[in-house]
């Protein structure tokens, strides 16, 4: 039986404008090889091809909310069958009112990047002052409309130790899923700093841990499905998983921190692939399939 793509993601809007561009300015400079409205609704038209359940159609940028076209494109694909999600930037367009207005177009749910706890953190992984409290701000709101929310995260040098208090934000503020994003060093990317092997794997044990207290998921790193059925073996087993597999003093910390945090208790809630987008929950329990 062939099987169909379960999520489409697609930067409709070619550029990441910085967060103090006015939004009429970052109009006018808008890359000619975007598609126009009408282009981009008869993409939306090809995946409602692709049959029911139709895939999740991720629209994200550079920041989605510089198209005026927005609410538009939303409405379109809940009007041909296919749900619409938004993945924007944290720049001044994400505003209460915006949200609203998506939310009114038929947008599913939102999808918001958190690199640190704190807003020194965040906003020098970002570059720009305020991103960490208009990120904040939007997920309160959209949580407040009844939207899924995504929280992803890039695990860098940066917030390794962080971590923790990150998924305690997620867990205090509501998400339907934690996303560790494991960075593909390419580009820009390549001035953060790769992390080691060791590093990786103490990393993906800790998300394999906290999904005691938030559904939690990997992108970017399939291995954690290795881990997540080593970890299973070893618990029937008995066995010890950090002398086992032997983790090192950055998996110590972070399950310290967890421990510190009350992250280590509750019912394990892992998000594991292959995912299954159309399981589904009540509102305070929603369903885990990822932006």
């Amino acid at each position: 039986m062939e099987r169909l793509p379960h999520r489409w993601l697609t930067a409709l809007v070619d550029a990441l404008r910085a967060a103090s561009t006015p939004a009429s300015a970052a109009a006018d400079d808008r890359d000619p090889r975007e598609l126009d409205t009408a282009a981009a609704q008869d993409l939306l038209r090809q995946v409602a091809g692709f049959g029911q359940p139709a895939p999740l159609f991720v629209i994200t940028g550079g920041d989605p909310f510089q198209r005026p076209d927005l609410t538009d494109l939303i409405a379109h694909g809940r009007k041909v069958g296919v749900r619409v999600a938004v993945s924007p930037s944290g720049t001044p367009t994400l505003t209460d009112e915006r949200l609203r207005a998506v939310h009114a177009a038929g947008a599913s749910g939102l999808s918001l990047r958190l690199d640190g706890s704190t807003a020194e953190l965040h906003d020098a992984f970002r570059g720009v002052p305020g991103v960490f409290r208009w990120t904040l701000d939007a997920w309160d709101t959209a949580r407040c409309l009844g939207m899924k929310v995504q929280i992803n995260t890039t695990v860098a040098r940066h917030n390794l130790y962080d971590l923790p208090d990150i998924v305690r934000l997620v867990a205090e503020h509501g998400a339907m899923l934690w996303s560790a994003f494991f960075l593909v060093p390419t580009g820009r990317g390549r001035t953060l700093g790769a992390l080691t092997p060791a590093e990786v794997e103490d990393v993906l044990n800790f998300v394999h841990d906290v999904g005691l207290a938030v559904p939690a998921k990997t992108t970017e790193a399939h291995h954690f499905r290795r881990v997540a059925l080593q970890r299973q073996v070893l618990a029937n087993s008995g066995d010890d998983h950090v002398a086992v597999l032997g983790l090192g003093p950055l998996y110590r910390e972070l399950r310290k921190r967890s421990a510190e945090l009350g992250l280590d208790a509750g019912t394990r809630r892992v998000r594991r692939p292959p995912p299954d987008a159309r399981r589904g929950r009540p509102r305070h329990r929603p369903r885990q399939g990822p932006l």
